[in-house]
């Protein structure tokens, strides 16, 4: 039974035109309110003048578009601004934009926390809840575009998941979104501009393939699978052999110049010489373009940032194998809003995807 009223962001084109046509309207109305909704921010339904009142009533109290609540707002020293946002049952998630030079970055969350469990990540302590819907996810570009002075504030040229989960854990609901992001009735964005990361579903990262043809972002995180297995426990399940296949079909299927290697820098742990020249080995002559963080540090985590004179050999190396390394400028971490420092607030910390953690209660 539907229950109403639907909350119409994240909806893509060919759902909302069902939704239409099954109402006896037709289907160019999906178009005509996408283009108010995601073209000019308009979100009442007595604003949409070129959609008839008899089907503006009719619709009244069977749709909504609903946005998140923002809970908090922070706004960093070097421009990064990043929103606490209400997920329901006293839980939060946190969205991110980082302005740029002819560029503006959200960073956006699929989860209410994550179950992957790397241990250099604050969200990952966080535990998991509950995957967001298709419209949760729309409403944080919206919120954020309105947050940011509407369509004449700073525009978002690029949406990266990236926030607070794994996004193929929530695959249905990304696809979803990303179809809006990429509809030229929705926000119209290139599919160069759109990025998906993944900690290594396999499975899912195949699935992707068949259904959009993003950017792609691999959370690499180690050179080999002892170490991987520690810092990203999905890789026991999905080995780096097993990832690095996947990944180089994605390349060749949505043809991508590169897959994009997240690589953070742990001081003592993945970062040794002998380590970028294991990683060279790995990424020489394919589709790759490592990004080297730098840790980001978050309360109760045992890990330190490499130092910068290690992180530029590190980097050398694999320039001189003529591997494309950039390392990232740290971005909000005054405000903890740089890569890996997300948490939010999660409500409850359920089995992780490998099934070797013991469920615990709520976070104080």
């Amino acid at each position: 039974m539907t229950t109403y009223p639907i909350n119409l962001l994240g909806m893509p084109r060919a759902d909302l035109e069902h939704l239409f046509t099954d109402m006896g309207q037709r289907s160019f109305r999906a178009r005509q309110m996408m283009q108010w909704v995601y073209g000019r921010s308009v979100l009442r339904l007595e604003d949409m003048t070129d959609l008839s009142k008899s089907l503006r009533d009719s619709l009244g109290d069977r749709i909504e578009f609903a946005l998140p609540v923002v809970q908090d707002r922070q706004d960093a020293a070097d421009g990064v601004t990043k929103w606490r946002l209400a997920a329901g049952g006293g839980q939060a998630i946190e969205t991110v934009f980082i302005p740029e030079e002819g560029r503006g970055t959200l960073c956006v969350s699929s989860q209410v926390g994550c179950a992957m469990d790397c241990p250099f990540c604050a969200t990952g302590r966080q535990g998991f809840n509950r995957n967001l819907s298709a419209a949760e996810i729309i409403g944080q570009v919206m919120l954020a575009r309105r947050e940011l002075g509407g369509i004449d504030g700073p525009r978002i040229t690029n949406v990266v998941f990236m926030g607070m989960g794994e996004p193929l854990a929530n695959l249905r609901a990304v696809v979803k979104a990303v179809d809006v992001l990429l509809d030229d009735f929705g926000f119209g964005l290139s599919r160069r501009r759109v990025t998906v990361s993944t900690s290594g579903l396999v499975p899912q990262l195949r699935k992707l393939g068949e259904e959009s043809n993003v950017a792609l972002a691999v959370s690499l995180h180690a050179p080999n699978d002892a170490l991987r297995d520690v810092l990203v426990p999905i890789n026991r399940r999905h080995p780096i052999a097993e990832l690095l296949a996947a990944c180089w079909d994605y390349a060749r299927a949505a043809n991508l110049q590169d897959v994009t290697f997240e690589y953070v820098m742990l001081a003592g742990v993945n970062d040794s010489e002998e380590q970028a020249r294991e990683l060279a080995r790995l990424l020489a002559n394919r589709p790759a373009k490592v990004n080297l963080i730098p840790f980001n540090d978050f309360p109760g985590s045992a890990y330190r940032r490499s130092s910068p004179p290690v992180v530029d050999r590190f980097r050398q190396i694999l320039l001189d194998a003529g591997i494309i390394t950039v390392t990232r400028k740290t971005r909000g971490d005054d405000i903890a809003a740089a890569c890996g420092q997300l948490a939010g607030q999660v409500s409850n910390r359920v089995l992780s995807p490998l099934g070797d953690k013991t469920a615990q209660g709520p976070l104080q």
